[in-house]
C-alpha cells in the first residue's frame, strides 16, 4: 500500500524547509536534532524520493519537498482560519487575495492603507506582486490591481481613485538650479525597460538634449535616489509626498497627468474575500491620493 503522508509529516518537511538546517528545524518542532534527522530519513524511505540535499549550506529542498511544503503551507493556513472563525464568529472573512501593483503604488500608497486595513480582516491572507504590466490579471495571477493609465483594459472593471500629477522634485538646494539652468543638474530617469514612461517622454519634448547621470529600473529607484539627494527627477505627487525633505521644484508637468484605478476582473467580485478587500481598499487609496494631491 502507497504511503499515506501524515499532518506530522507536513509539519516536518515545512519545518526544515524553512530552516534550512537540523537545528532550526528541531527548535520550531520541539524535539531534538536526532529526531528531526531520523525523521526525515524514515520519510524518505516511506515515499521512496528523496526530500532534501545536504550542502555546506545546509539542506537544501528537492521540488518534491517544495511541493509538499506548499500544500503544508495552505493546511496551516486553513487551521489558523479555523482559530480565528471560533474567536470572531462564524462570518469572518477568509481566503487569499492576490494584489498587483507598481513599486512606487506599493510604497507611497497600498502599504500605509494595508496597515490599517489588514488587522480587520485577520483571516485573509495577502499576496503583493510587484509590476508594471495588466498582463498579470489577464493570465490570473493577481485578483486585484493598483495601476496608472488613462486607458484601462476594456475587459477588467475597477473603480477610478483619482489622479496623479507628475512634478520635477528633489531637495530644497536645487530649487534655484532648477529654475536657472535645469539642464546643469544631475538628472535621474527611468531607464530603457520603462522607455514609455510619460515622464520619460515630457522629458524627451522639453529637455531633448538631455543625458540623464542617474537610471532606474523603477520609479520608486527613481524616488530613492532623490530622496538621498542624488538629483533632481519627475517624480509623481504621491510618490514625492512619501519622500523626506524632497519637494516640488515648479509645477504640475504637461502631459504627464494619469488616473489612478483599482482593476479586477469582473468574475472575482463573486468572491466575497476579493470584493471586500476591493471595496476597502478604494476608500483608503482615494483618501491617501486626495491628500497626496493637496500636498
Amino acid at each position: 500500500m502507497q504511503y499515506q503522508v501524515t499532518h506530522g509529516d507536513l509539519n516536518l518537511v515545512l519545518a526544515l524547509v524553512r530552516g534550512r538546517t537540523l537545528a532550526r528545524a528541531a527548535e520550531q518542532l520541539h524535539v531534538d536534532v536526532s529526531t528531526v534527522f531520523r525523521a526525515i530519513r524514515k520519510l524518505e524511505a516511506n515515499l521512496e524520493v528523496a526530500l532534501f540535499e545536504k550542502n555546506r549550506r545546509g539542506y537544501t529542498p528537492t521540488q518534491s519537498a517544495k511541493a509538499i511544503a506548499e500544500q503544508a503551507e495552505r493546511a496551516e493556513q486553513a487551521l489558523e482560519t479555523a482559530r480565528i472563525a471560533l474567536a470572531h464568529g462564524e462570518n469572518v472573512i477568509s481566503g487569499t487575495v492576490r494584489v498587483t501593483c507598481t513599486d512606487a503604488v506599493l510604497r507611497s500608497l497600498l502599504v500605509p492603507g494595508l496597515a490599517e486595513l489588514m488587522p480587520r480582516y485577520p483571516a485573509i491572507s495577502l499576496e503583493v506582486a510587484t509590476s508594471n504590466t495588466f498582463a498579470s490579471l489577464s493570465r490570473r495571477d493577481a485578483d486585484i490591481a493598483i495601476r496608472l493609465s488613462n486607458s484601462p483594459p476594456e475587459h477588467l472593471v475597477g473603480r477610478r481613485l483619482g489622479r496623479s500629477a507628475y512634478f520635477v522634485c528633489g531637495h530644497e538646494h536645487y530649487r534655484n538650479g532648477y529654475q536657472q539652468a535645469a539642464t546643469d543638474l544631475p538628472w535621474i530617469a527611468p531607464d530603457d525597460s520603462l522607455a514609455d514612461h510619460v515622464s520619460v517622454t515630457w522629458r524627451s519634448q522639453v529637455y531633448p538634449g538631455l543625458v540623464p547621470r542617474y537610471r532606474c529600473s523603477s520609479i520608486s529607484a527613481v524616488g530613492s535616489l532623490v530622496g538621498s539627494g542624488l538629483g533632481v527627477a519627475a517624480l509623481p505627487d504621491f510618490l514625492i509626498s512619501s519622500l523626506d525633505r524632497v519637494e516640488r521644484l515648479g509645477g504640475p508637468l504637461e502631459g504627464c497627468g494619469t488616473d489612478i484605478w483599482l482593476l479586477t476582473r469582473p468574475d472575482n467580485l463573486s468572491l466575497r474575500s476579493v470584493q471586500i478587500l476591493f471595496d476597502e481598499m478604494a476608500n483608503l487609496l482615494r483618501a491617501r491620493i486626495e491628500n497626496s494631491n493637496a500636498g
